[in-house]
């Protein structure tokens, strides 16, 4: 994980490396960094590797209960970057 998080501090517009990290967060437990880093994913490039951000950022809200604190504010940022 520190090496895919030293790709995406030398480069933040490597997006493979930061939904690498994004996927290797949640792998870790680490749900909210994982959300946190598919948002900025989704803010940069909302259309890279065909919304594969969006994507898994569902998948995620979908894991999670409705009441989860990470999915609810997480689906709100996401809300407001998509109508924005």
């Amino acid at each position: 994980m520190a090496e895919l998080r030293a790709q995406v501090e030398a480069d933040p517009a490597n997006h493979q490396a930061r939904f690498d990290l994004a996927t290797a967060l949640h792998a870790s437990g680490d749900v909210q960094g994982a959300v946190d880093e598919l948002l900025d994913l989704f803010r940069r490039d909302r259309e890279w590797n065909d919304g594969a951000a969006k994507a898994q950022l569902f998948t995620i809200f979908e894991a999670l209960k409705p009441t989860d604190p990470i999915a609810q504010k997480g689906r709100r940022k996401l809300s407001s970057m998509i109508f924005a």
